[in-house]
């Protein structure tokens, strides 16, 4: 399908390339099977390490490629065109964990941790959610209590995309009151007193796993907390518009997904001895589809050049993933009403699109937690 040439520059579109065609080639081929199993594609996670998708954000002194937010919004596209669920949890290796590292560690903790997940030898996740507070994060339970070399971690989290599999965690903890008490941690898989809880099984976004983790007396040393103690919300909310940002690319790649099926689709099927496509009624729809990518894809390019320029601000951040994901979830629908009967079985991807998209109208940030963040950062700025 022609596009419009957004001019991202040589090296975005180079890392498009790159990501598409491995994408095209290595998850499109299984991305339905991933979604019927609910199967975790781990094998996928060292061919991405290989070819450095990984490490797009992280400096390259410390291993990575040293590009943008822009580049990683690019690759987190294309991955996600292919399946969303794999951009999903390659979203929350990548950016959740990785990018935290590398943004917070020290220098002992990047050299310890960055070259497995950058490799893709490990996967990494992020656990700030619990089971009483997703949106009100400050109002988590879980307890880190101070004691001789270290801390003891108790309670549980909950939605935590990667928590299954990752060897390495970005946690985050209660080490005082309000704001001010939290305190960000890195975890390892065989830390004694942790574990995996319940494996929670969700309508779309299949194959990329989510579960609940439980800490039990689980002893931390010292040397594993991230960033200052009782600093912990800096660090969260430092990472939350690259979050939204990079994350709000996977519902380009859904809207793009569903273009690449309708397009071909409705020039081929007729009815009346015409090729449905012919109907204005069709076009319309088709170009209601192709305006909302472009329009989220303009948003979502701009915010992430910003981010990279240090420019970025929260409300334009948690803007762009309002818009694409709303959008997402209307294009996909769109699809499978251009399908008629047969976007409604599971033999077309579309109805897949459609339950994938709706994950990002609630994850990283409701759209209603966002509208709110929008509102009062404008009415507060006076003009």
């Amino acid at each position: 399908m022609p596009g419009l040439d957004f001019q991202l520059g040589e090296m975005a579109d180079e890392i498009r390339d790159l990501t598409r065609r491995f994408s095209m080639d290595k998850i499109e081929p299984i991305a339905e099977e991933i979604d019927r199993e609910d199967r975790f594609p781990i094998e996928l996670w060292p061919q991405m390490g290989e070819l450095g998708l990984h490490g797009i954000t992280v400096p390259e002194d410390d291993g990575g490629l040293g590009l943008g937010y822009l580049e990683h919004c690019v690759a987190q596209e294309e991955i996600a065109r292919a399946s969303a669920s794999v951009g999903l949890s390659y979203g929350a290796h990548t950016n959740l964990c990785i990018n935290q590292i590398a943004k917070w560690g020290n220098p002992d903790q990047k050299a310890k941790y960055l070259p497995g997940l950058i490799s893709g030898e490990h996967v990494g996740a992020l656990a700030m959610s619990e089971a009483g507070a997703g949106s009100d994060v400050v109002g988590m339970k879980m307890k880190a209590d101070k004691v001789d070399g270290g801390y003891r971690l108790n309670g549980t989290k909950f939605w935590i995309t990667n928590g299954a599999y990752a060897e390495t965690l970005v946690v985050y903890a209660k080490t005082g009151e309000g704001s001010r008490g939290i305190t960000t941690f890195l975890i390892e898989k065989d830390d004694e007193g942790f574990s995996i809880g319940q494996k929670i099984d969700k309508v779309g976004m299949r194959g990329s796993p989510t579960s609940e983790l439980v800490f039990n007396d689980c002893f931390v040393p010292e040397e594993r907390v991230m960033g200052p103690v009782n600093g912990g919300v800096a660090v969260l909310m430092s990472g939350l518009d690259y979050e939204r940002t990079v994350l709000s690319a996977i519902q380009l790649g859904i809207m793009q997904a569903c273009l690449d099926v309708v397009l071909p689709y409705v020039r081929e099927r007729k009815q009346f001895d015409t090729p449905i496509g012919n109907f204005q009624l069709m076009q319309a729809k088709i170009a209601d589809m192709y305006v909302a990518l472009n329009s989220a894809r303009a948003y979502v390019y701009t915010v992430a050049k910003n981010c990279d320029a240090g420019k970025t601000t929260r409300f334009d951040a948690a803007g762009a993933i309002l818009l694409a994901s709303e959008s997402a979830f209307k294009v996909a629908g769109e699809a499978v009403q251009a399908l008629g009967g047969a976007g409604y079985t599971k033999d077309w991807p579309v109805e897949r699109y459609m339950r994938d998209a709706k994950l990002l109208d609630i994850g990283a940030g409701t759209n209603e937690i966002r509208r709110m963040l929008i509102g009062r950062e404008l009415v507060g700025a006076g003009g």
